[in-house]
């Protein structure tokens, strides 16, 4: 990876970096608020430029009958993953446009779960990727998804209207 896809990646004025504890360093985005409200989930990028993902399981992330992550709380990760590794490629907003994912293992209160993944294709649009979550070296989900660069839209006006 580039010294210029690498100093955009960390300069993107809509992260936070985070300042204490366990993911003092790793950034978050700042700007969505279901991802504040279900992790928080954190990224960094190596010294050779692979992006990491992680986020320490609680209370909150575990399903009512077996205690173990909920498989909506791995699979908005798992969503949260395909931006931060396609991050130092897009340059700019996208959506998810499909998501695919394979349950492989449970994870429980207090684990560390990590994800990583790589970018298959990066066209003029769309970004195609694939990835795998991990605690430790057990694999839990593994999970594939394409977004989609988007230009912002201006609000209408009421005179556009009709």
């Amino acid at each position: 990876m580039d010294d210029l896809t690498k100093s955009a990646f960390l300069s993107r004025p809509d992260l936070q970096v985070e300042t204490e504890g366990e993911f003092a360093g790793w950034r978050t985005w700042a700007r969505d608020n279901f991802e504040t409200h279900n992790g928080p989930f954190y990224h960094c990028m190596d010294d050779d430029g692979q992006i990491r993902c992680a986020f320490r399981v609680e209370q909150k992330h575990l399903n009512g009958s077996q205690h173990n992550v909920h498989g909506g709380a791995f699979m908005a990760f798992a969503d949260y993953c395909l931006f931060a590794i396609a991050a130092p490629v897009l340059k700019g907003p996208a959506v998810t446009v499909s998501f695919g994912c394979e349950f492989l293992d449970a994870a429980r209160e207090g684990e560390l779960v990590e994800g990583t993944g790589e970018i298959t294709r990066a066209g003029g649009s769309m970004i195609f990727l694939r990835g795998l979550l991990k605690s430790g070296e057990r694999p839990l989900l593994t999970f594939s998804g394409t977004i989609k660069r988007v230009k912002r839209r201006t609000p209408a006006t009421s005179n556009d209207a009709g």
